[in-house]
């Protein structure tokens, strides 16, 4: 099975994908029922009556047949098996299937299905290690939104994006919960049937948010480039175009690709990959934002190094691209080769080595948020000097808020050396 670590746009959930492997023929067989009630039905108002009607074995439909007739079923289409069963009908009724279904067709799909119970076992472990992520990175990202949004001095269309960044990853985390306990309403298991309009919804709207946040890191990325490689630049026009990359075009993109699953492959809950076409409506924007921003990153890279190279540089300027060289090189690492490893180089996993790939997948997805919070915000310098500023003024207040309580307390003990002491801290020894 091919498991597409940061391409699991459909919610980051990658956990969801063998079980869509059985929902997916649960579905089929489904209709494939009704249509055999309709033939049974349709069976039952024509004459003569066949010696062996029309029946439904849960797996394929068996016509109508006389005495002595052999009838041969294909395994399910959903099976990969060109094996065959065969029914015959005698004077009692149809016989059993023979070969069995188990050996004709289902020897793959049963020990598919021993994979899938022990992935069961397995996931509960995987949910509570990737919902433990998303809650730091949501509690983190809600502390760093608020100090961006607390101080003026902080405000500047660089934190203006880093905020935008912030929500992005504030709604993905969100929608997570969202569709969890959507998809899994029912003691954790997913509703094959689960047909309704709010469930799409979640689906589309869970996508809408990772496409927003695969463009506000691509707005990071330009941003950052246009920084080091322009002189001068409208920032403040710049900010509406990033506005409408970050959150207007993957709303185009969500409403092309909700058309084509409503026209094509309105099946569930929309989590199906049927036809692989409408996949790629949502993967192709992530595939080019990924590599847009690494191509912005190596290029910022580039240049940072060339002008720590310019030999009459002065300190402060080279201590500053010295910073922004280390803080480059994390960012690259964080949405470069991250993404690469997981988007770019799909693998054949199964077993534990799948376990163990989703394990890190979801980990490193999970806690992003929080990464970037404390890359952005939490060990930003201006941030940290707002902060001690902050600090220090509500130590001082506090400070001087207890003196006037002992200066009023040494007047009434008839001290007037203590008084007089006091005056100068005031800035009032003229007065005394």
């Amino acid at each position: 099975m091919h498991t597409f670590g940061i391409i699991g746009i459909l919610g980051m959930c990658l956990h969801l994908k063998r079980v869509h492997a059985v929902c997916e023929p649960h579905a089929i067989l489904i209709k494939e029922e009704d249509r055999c009630i309709e033939l049974q039905r349709h069976n039952e108002s024509n004459t003569p009556q066949p010696d062996c009607k029309v029946i439904w074995d849960h797996f394929n439909c068996w016509l109508p047949a006389f005495v002595g007739e052999t009838v041969s079923q294909p395994c399910p289409h959903f099976v990969k098996s060109q094996g065959k069963v065969y029914r015959n009908c005698t004077i009692a009724g149809w016989t059993d299937a023979f070969p069995p279904y188990t050996t004709a067709c289902f020897n793959e799909t049963l020990h598919f299905l021993a994979e899938s119970h022990d992935s069961h076992m397995y996931f509960p472990y995987v949910k509570t290690m990737y919902t433990a992520g998303y809650a730091l990175s949501l509690i983190s990202l809600t502390i760093a939104i608020t100090i961006l949004c607390l101080f003026r001095k902080l405000h500047c269309t660089r934190n203006y994006i880093h905020i935008q960044l912030f929500i992005s990853f504030i709604l993905r985390a969100a929608f997570i919960f969202i569709k969890d306990s959507v998809l899994f309403a029912n003691e954790g298991l997913y509703d094959c049937n689960d047909n309704t309009v709010v469930c799409k919804l979640v689906v589309m709207f869970s996508n809408y948010c990772i496409l927003a946040n695969y463009s506000w890191l691509l707005v990071e990325g330009h941003y950052l480039h246009t920084l080091v490689s322009v002189s001068f630049f409208s920032e403040k026009k710049h900010l509406w175009w990033y506005i409408m990359l970050g959150w207007g075009f993957p709303v185009l993109v969500i409403l092309s690709w909700g058309l084509s699953k409503f026209l094509y492959e309105n099946v569930g809950c929309w989590e199906t990959r049927t036809h692989e076409w409408i996949w790629w409506i949502l993967r192709v924007p992530v595939l080019l934002f990924i590599v847009l921003n690494l191509q912005f990153f190596l290029r910022i890279i580039r240049i940072l190094v060339g002008k720590l190279q310019v030999p009459d540089m002065n300190g402060n300027e080279s201590s500053q691209y010295r910073r922004l060289t280390k803080s480059t090189f994390l960012l690259v690492a964080l949405f470069g080769l991250y993404y690469i490893l997981f988007a770019f180089l799909p693998v054949k996993v199964s077993g534990l080595t799948y376990k163990i790939w989703t394990f890190v997948e979801l980990a490193l997805a999970s806690t992003q948020g929080f990464v970037v919070a404390v890359l952005y915000c939490f060990l930003n310098g201006e941030v940290q000097h707002e902060l001690q500023r902050r600090w220090r003024r509500w130590r001082l207040k506090q400070h001087l808020n207890e003196e006037p309580r002992q200066h009023g307390s040494m007047s009434q003990s008839g001290s007037p050396t203590t008084q007089v002491s006091l005056l100068p801290r005031f800035g009032l020894a003229s007065l005394a």
